[in-house]
């Protein structure tokens, strides 16, 4: 029933009364007027209200009775009654009358209708109190007005929008939590037929209903917006098109004054779009073209808004409007940050709402990850983290992959989240398997990455990974047991970088220990200047172990000055770092030192947490004697195969070796906790297994920790002293070695053990079977360095006898001769490894004897000099294979490396047998390059060996391997930045400065450049070039700073050099001119990179008399021994197209030259590895797998590659064996002597190149002069013919041969780059007929 579908009344009804005048009121009911009481009043209106309830449609007679009575009821006397009672009977009265009269309202006036309806609507608000007395009419009133529809009549007014409005904020004013449902179902169904029926919604009325969707409405009234949402979800289709109005007249005219709601547009599409996303279906366009607004703020708060928008649980925005999403995305690189920001955080919650967006989000985040702004990075990672720990099925691997990569981002803030989010992951999926093996294997490379940032050089990070280590990989607080087996399974399916980042993780945290048990130490000794000096430096080291180190210095001292005047306090940190200090004994040391430290008053206490960083550090927190007994147990029960080895993704086996290598580690650290016979029971078990591994690394835990058990286990001595007797006799070489350094350290009577084992092995060498010759080489080697006074005798018969002349001096097996300059340590014969171990033992039995009276050392000395100047062939009789020839290079440049470090022996190598060590770093065979230059960084790094061993690194400038020269960069950086550290920490060391301080090492280095055989020609540019390159390579890391005036301090040393005179060869005037010239090469490189070089040096500096002569007096050297010319060609000419080293003194390989015959596909695919990993000291860089050589596709190590040449057609040239066209003189006369030119390869395995000649001649056939090369000495001609055909034009200079260009040695070919061979261009402009061969693979 309703009066919108009905017909307008046919006559208007006029008057107040009847016929006659008078108002007929129900029976019972007397007159109402204003002259009666308002109870009175009340009291007759209710019968009035009772009687217009009971009255319907069809009582015609009454409702022309009572028409007077309706007319009366609309009077202002009734409408504007000040009692709320008679108002409310009267527009019960009044709705009623609506209902009996409908459709012929009696009301014709349209201000009546107004004001009775505008009445109607302020009693209404009755409806709030529905506590009220009243309350039931207020709701019959409601009631009655929405079933008959009775506002519908206001369509007929011009002003009804009023009513309407004021309807609707009454209604929405009024609805609380006290209503039922069927309060809200009409005040719905009221405004519904308003909204529906009518002929549109007007602005004004549109904000009454938004308003209560405006958040801040929303949180006073909720039941005001749950009805505003089911009424716009029930209108949604007729309100669709006012809200799109709306819309469109604010976001893309501007017209914010069309509504007081404007300023909250985006809060408005937001619940619209929660509430019913067709009520914006004409919305969502227009938000694509504010997307794209010149305004930075408009489009973050845009991107705000559809963040919401798409990121919510329903939503399917995405789906369904791909442009509008693909125009979002785009917002990932807007140039606003605050919008990039913005766009990053949304990532999170739809990652986690919908993961079938992940892959759109994926290339945005990556670029997002590498963002300039370090919160966007920061938020990059809470995003992926935040959805990874939600669901790590939410995340793919790309993903995790931007997580791992910002674990070294620039920025601390950004790499702790990183590291501690991918922790996070790791204990919740790994650890505690939350999600299954699935899952669990997929962040399984987590704990090894993590471990890996432990090689970084910042302290915070080191910090936080031994931080993540106590608390997430191995988390401290959980039982014993569990940690242990944590660990255990932990450290075996660790890479082997991770393991050794943890096993240098506890190293640092033993040597804070023993710094701060040092500095206990010095507390309990007298005050005087030496102890507070000890004190002051030991306090520094600590700092340094400690997040910011320059705050540190203070806090510490603080922290020292407390420990003084505090006895309780120290006691507690002696206990903490006591050896016997359990892992539960330590954790109450910390509390009770952080409780005394602590102040109340102070919340924040920078100095608190400082000391508790270092308390962490050194407290015991994972290993103690239970911990100990733990992990043995494990390892017993993987030997016993009853441990759940398969089930942690770990063989028995793996485990087994990985525990006790874990054991070993453990042993140095903590050597304490293995002092009891269940944990020596069970090493002794491993000693007995076949695994070689695993009983040396008993051995050694053997030797770490059992310096008690000859007192107090006498069992275990008894059972242990055969089996390290068997070991040392016929063990693995490493076994022997740990087995007779154990019995020297654990046992009284080591004299008598060492000599039970020296004995027999000593009478028992036959070089005849070198297999069984390596382990008593080992043991009798240790057992003479380390009992020198009881075997240095006895062993000097053995060397002179037996070592030199019957095993180093012949060659009792002939080599595979394969053209393989290394091969790997299974295929090398017994008799090159003997003959290793050999040179080991004379080195070993040197250093215990530490003293060079019988002059034994020089006689080794030479030795090894001889067998680097044979190239490896002590003998020279052609017998032993190239690649044991680099194994014994390697031997002997290592043991003159390693005499180096003891004083006694330094003194007596010469300058030549210093050279000649020198250049082993420069060997023709990658490998031995590589791990000499690792032995030398190593240990020089530990300042062993003297300061001119160092000017060794620059001779890396030549090396063709680009990987090579970063390495030896890297180990000049480290070795200067240490040198110097030990400066600023030793205050004392200023006395040794000469062998300290890093700027010395020039004069060592233009001593070793200016004998270098390469330099034979002191004004040849080349060469020049070359001295220039190796002195840039060293300077430019000694000049990264001028650190005291440093710069003017090098200049003047070479300065000074030109006033001396070589000391190696003092009488001759080449040699000094080529120091003299090397000396102007470095002045000219130190002044054309340094303006500050010009300075005074601030002292005047020392040169070392071994090299250099004293000045003569009135000497005065003002020449200068390069030329203008070259100088500028020196500093501005163009740079070499290559490495130096690619014809070192070698023939080179260019146009003309045949290949070499091939018989079979097998030899060419030698040394494939050549470029192994580079073990830096920093450990994290990434290092290119493969050199030069591997892009021409030519293994380096391969004695003869084949290679693309260009032939130049020769008449008339027969044929000769082992020789070479020299091409190049066909072409270009000077080429052949330029060095490092540019060559091309081919790829080895052309099998059907037939070799027609090797030999270098001219186009009327003379032979071309050739580079001499780096080895051996002049032979004389009465050696034969056969040395004088092979080397007829190779005269030799004393050197090492280095990698070059040769038949022998490709690895001059890393050297060229194959992309533009230089030589080849330039015999094609000259020979334009030549043609050029390609070789396929």
């Amino acid at each position: 029933m309703d009066f919108t579908a009905q017909p307008k009344p046919a006559t208007a009804l006029c008057g107040v009364g009847s016929a006659d005048g008078k108002i007929a009121y129900p029976p019972g009911v007397k007159e109402i007027t204003d002259k009666i009481t308002t109870d009175e009043m009340i009291k007759r209106l209710k019968m009035v209200v009772k009687t217009f309830m009971d009255m319907d449609q069809d009582s015609e007679d009454e409702k022309q009775q009572y028409l007077p009575l309706a007319l009366h009821l609309a009077s202002e006397f009734f409408l504007r009654n000040p009692n709320k009672d008679v108002r409310l009977l009267v527009a019960c009265c009044l709705a009623d009358i609506f209902r009996i009269y409908a459709p012929e309202a009696p009301y014709t006036s349209h201000d009546k209708l107004k004001d009775i309806f505008l009445f109607i609507t302020r009693q209404l608000k009755g409806l709030e109190d529905t506590k009220s007395p009243q309350f039931n009419r207020y709701f019959y009133l409601l009631e009655n007005l929405a079933w008959v529809k009775s506002y519908n009549i206001c369509f007929e007014l011009e002003d009804c929008n009023e009513i309407f409005i004021q309807l609707f904020r009454t209604l929405f004013s009024v609805i609380n939590n006290s209503h039922n449902k069927k309060v809200q179902m009409h005040m719905l169904d009221l405004m519904s037929s308003i909204i529906m029926e009518g002929d549109g919604v007007t602005q004004e009325l549109l904000d009454s209903i938004l308003i209560n969707l405006i958040p801040a409405h929303k949180n006073l009234n909720k039941q005001s917006f749950d009805l505003a949402k089911v009424l716009l979800k029930r209108t949604v289709q007729t309100i669709e098109a006012c809200i799109a109005n709306f819309f469109n007249q604010v976001l893309v005219l501007g017209r914010s004054s069309v509504s007081d709601l404007s300023e909250h547009v985006f809060d408005l599409i937001q619940e619209l779009f929660a509430i019913d996303p067709h009520l914006l279906l004409s919305v969502m366009p227009q938000l694509e073209f504010k997307l794209k607004s010149n305004d930075g703020e408009e489009r973050l708060a845009v991107v705000r808004l559809l963040a919401k928008l798409f990121g919510s649980k329903d939503s399917d925005l995405a789906t369904q409007n791909r442009p509008l999403w693909q125009c979002f995305l785009g917002r990932f690189n807007d140039i606003h940050v605050p919008v990039r920001l913005e766009s990053v955080k949304f990532a999170s919650h739809c990652l986690m709402n919908h993961p079938d967006l992940a892959k759109d989000l994926t290339e945005y985040l990556k670029v997002r990850s590498h963002d300039p702004e370090e919160a966007i990075r920061h938020d990059v990672i809470v995003t992926i983290i935040t959805a990874a720990k939600r669901d790590l099925a939410l995340v793919n691997d790309q993903l995790l992959g931007f997580v791992r990569e910002r674990t070294l981002d620039k920025r601390w803030r950004v790499r702790k989240e990183a590291m501690m989010g991918l922790a996070q992951l790791y204990k919740k999926y790994c650890l505690h398997g939350e999600a299954g093996k699935e899952a669990a294997e997929k962040v399984s490379w987590i704990k090894d990455k993590l471990l890996h940032i432990y090689y970084q050089n910042s302290i915070d990070d080191k910090l936080l990974v031994e931080k993540i280590f106590a608390q997430y990989l191995v988390p401290h607080n959980l039982e014993t047991e569990e940690r242990m087996k944590c660990l255990y399974y932990l450290y075996a399916s660790l890479d082997p970088n991770a393991v050794k980042a943890l096993n240098e993780m506890w190293k640092c945290q033993n040597m804070l220990r023993s710094h701060v048990r040092e500095l206990l130490d010095l507390h309990k000794q007298p005050t005087s200047e030496a102890n507070c000096s000890a004190m002051f430096g030991k306090l520094m080291t600590i700092a340094k172990n400690l997040p910011d180190p320059g705050k540190a210095q203070d806090f510490v001292k603080k922290f020292n000055q407390v420990l003084g005047d505090d006895e309780k306090l120290r006691s507690q940190l002696e206990l903490l770092i006591s050896p016997t200090c359990s892992c539960k004994q330590a954790d109450v040391c910390v509390r009770e030192i952080a409780r005394k430290l602590a102040n109340p008053k102070q919340p924040t206490n920078p100095f608190l947490e400082m000391v508790k960083f270092l308390l962490e550090r050194i407290a015991p927190v994972h290993i103690d004697s239970e911990a100990i007994s733990a992990l043995v147990k494990l390892m017993n029960k993987s030997i016993e195969g009853t441990a759940d080895d398969e089930e942690e993704g770990v063989s028995p086996d793996t485990a087994i070796r990985s525990g006790l290598e874990l054991l070993k580690v453990l042993s140095f650290t903590h050597p304490t906790s293995f002092h009891s016979a269940e944990t020596y029971e069970s090493l002794l078990q491993c000693l007995r297994m076949e695994d070689d591994k695993v009983a040396e690394a008993a051995i050694q835990i053997f030797r770490n920790t059992g310096h008690k058990i000859e007192t107090d286990l006498p069992q275990i001595r008894s059972t242990l002293i055969p089996i390290l007797h068997q070991k040392a006799k016929r063990g693995t070489p490493h076994q022997a070695k740990q087995a007779v350094h154990c019995i020297h350290a654990i046992f009284t009577n080591k004299e008598v053990q060492l000599a039970q084992i020296f004995e027999p092995l000593s009478r028992s060498l036959n070089a005849d079977v070198p297999e069984q010759l390596i382990t008593p080489l080992v043991s009798l080697g240790h057992i003479s360095m380390l009992a020198p006074d009881q075997f240095a005798s006895p062993m000097k018969s053995v060397v002179a006898n037996f070592i030199v002349k019957d095993l180093l001096m012949n060659d009792r097996s002939t080599g595979e001769k394969n053209g393989k300059l290394w091969s790997p340590d299974e295929e090398v014969s017994p008799e090159v490894l003997a003959k290793v171990q050999a040179i080991k033992l004379l080195v070993r039995w040197l250093l215990g004897m530490k003293n060079n009276q019988s002059k034994s050392a020089n006689s080794t000395l030479r030795l090894l000099s001889a067998m680097l100047v044979s190239e490896g062939d002590l003998t020279e009789q052609k017998r032993i294979s190239k690649s044991d020839m680099s194994r014994l290079r390697l031997a002997a440049g290592s043991a003159i490396m390693k005499l180096a470090q003891e004083p006694c022996y330094h003194e007596i190598i010469t300058p030549e047998q210093f050279q000649l060590c020198a250049l082993v770093i420069n060997d023709e065979c990658y490998q031995v390059r590589q791990i000499f230059a690792q032995k030398l960084h190593k240990a020089l790094v530990k300042l062993l060996l003297p300061l001119e061993y160092m000017a060794i690194f620059a001779l890396c400038a030549k090396d063709p391997v680009k990987e090579r020269r970063a390495h030896a960069r890297q180990c000049l950086l480290k070795n200067i930045s240490i040198r110097r550290e030990y400066i600023k920490q030793n205050p004392m060391a200023t006395e040794k400065l000469l062998s300290l301080l890093p700027e010395y090492v020039v004069p060592y280095m233009i001593h070793l450049l200016a004998h270098d055989p390469d330099f034979t020609r002191s004004q040849d540019v080349d060469q020049l070039r070359d001295i220039k390159e190796c002195l840039w390579f060293m300077l430019e890391v000694l000049m990264t700073k001028n650190e005291n005036n440093s710069h003017a301090f090098m200049k003047k040393m070479a300065e000074n050099i030109k006033l001396t005179k070589d000391a190696q060869s003092p009488d001759e005037s080449k040699t000094n001119e080529k120091l003299y010239t090397v000396c102007d090469v470095a002045l000219c490189v130190i002044s054309s990179k340094s303006a500050l070089c010009n300075a005074d040096s601030p002292k005047d500096p020392v040169l070392p008399t071994k090299f250099f002569t004293q000045p003569e007096k009135d000497f005065c050297n003002d020449k200068s021994y390069i030329s203008e010319e070259t100088r500028v060609l020196l500093l501005t000419g163009k740079p070499k197209p290559t490495g130096v080293l690619g014809a070192v003194n070698k023939p080179l390989s260019a146009t003309g030259r045949k290949p070499y015959v091939r018989s079979t596909g097998a030899e060419t695919g030698s040394n494939i590895n050549v470029n192994s990993e580079l073990n830096s000291s920093t450990g994290n860089r990434s290092r290119e797998q493969s050199s030069e050589a591997a892009e021409t596709g030519v293994s380096e190590n391969e004695e003869n590659p084949v290679r693309i040449i260009s032939v130049t057609p020769v008449k008339n040239i027969d044929p000769v064996k082992n020789k070479e066209i020299n091409s190049d003189q066909a072409t270009q006369g000077n080429i052949s002597s330029d060095r490092g030119k540019k060559r091309t390869v081919t790829a080895a395995g052309a099998e059907n190149i037939q070799q027609k000649t090797d030999e270098e001649v001219d186009e009327s056939g003379t032979p071309a002069p050739s580079k001499p090369r780096r080895g051996r000495r002049p032979k004389s001609e009465s050696q034969g013919n056969a040395t004088k055909n092979d080397d007829i034009s190779k005269p030799l200079s004393k050197g090492r041969k280095r990698a070059g260009g040769t038949q022998e040695s490709p690895g001059g070919l890393e050297a060229g780059n194959a992309k533009a061979p230089k030589l080849q261009d330039m015999a094609k402009k000259a020979a334009p007929a030549e043609r050029q061969i390609d070789l396929q693979r």
